[in-house]
């Protein structure tokens, strides 16, 4: 499978429909449109030079991925968040992505295991030239990629869903930051590159303890930004 591209024009010579939801996607992923924010369909339409139908059709699907909340007589919205769903996503995230890693790394083929690491020299690269919304990317496309590795129609759904969340929570923590985080962000590619490795090696439970380890880091990033250390304030002369 060719690593996709982060789409940068609306359709220019391909299928604009396709392009639309890819476009879409992406600018949910990275929060270029923010939770909760409602989608213009004229716009959308002007902008990727589709009649409304095509349009709705694309929401439509979009909103089976989890990435558009559809309401009657309501425009479109990207799904929200809160906290609920981030204790959710916390709650549940560890479940999903052991059972899609230790899947992968019983079934992985070679061909997989070059895919992982050409995803991973993106994520790798974006890290290495401070391109936030490259980490966020590709984070999510490395992720995605071992869960269709692990060839399980039952669990890939609920990977897609939980992968919308945890690529908008890493926006949020995943900016120019502090030499902390920079350090964090090295660990991730680590951790990632120790994945690969365990997955080639069909080594299912270093793969599951590996990807349990990096939703920790996840959940101490995501911890430093919401409880950051109070700003000294000096009191009296």
């Amino acid at each position: 499978m060719a690593v996709e591209q982060i789409p940068t024009e609306a359709g220019a010579g391909g299928d604009r429909k396709t392009a639309l939801s890819a476009s879409l996607r992406h600018r949910i992923l990275t929060m270029q449109i923010a939770p909760g924010s409602v989608l213009d369909e004229i716009a959308l339409s002007e902008e990727f030079g589709l009649s409304r139908p095509p349009v709705r059709e694309a929401m439509r699907q979009l909103a089976g991925e989890g990435f558009i909340e559809l309401e009657a007589n309501r425009p479109a919205r990207v799904t929200s968040m809160s906290y609920q769903s981030l204790r959710d996503f916390f709650l549940v995230a560890p479940l999903i992505y052991a059972a899609t890693t230790r899947l992968a790394a019983e079934v992985a083929t070679k061909a997989d295991i070059a895919n992982l690491k050409e995803i991973q020299a993106s994520f790798r690269e974006s890290v290495d030239g401070d391109d936030v919304d490259g980490r966020v990317f590709y984070n999510d496309q490395f992720h995605l990629r071992i869960g269709e590795v692990a060839r399980n129609p039952y669990l890939l759904p609920s990977l897609r869903r939980l992968l919308i969340d945890h690529a908008r929570i890493g926006k949020i923590f995943y900016r120019p930051a502090s030499a902390q985080m920079q350090d964090n962000l090295e660990e991730a590619c680590r951790q990632h590159d120790d994945i690969i490795d365990a997955i080639a090696g069909h080594d299912a439970d270093r793969a599951e303890a590996l990807v349990r380890a990096h939703l920790d880091l996840s959940r101490r990033n995501m911890a430093m930004y919401a409880a950051p250390e109070g700003m000294p304030v000096a009191i009296g002369v």
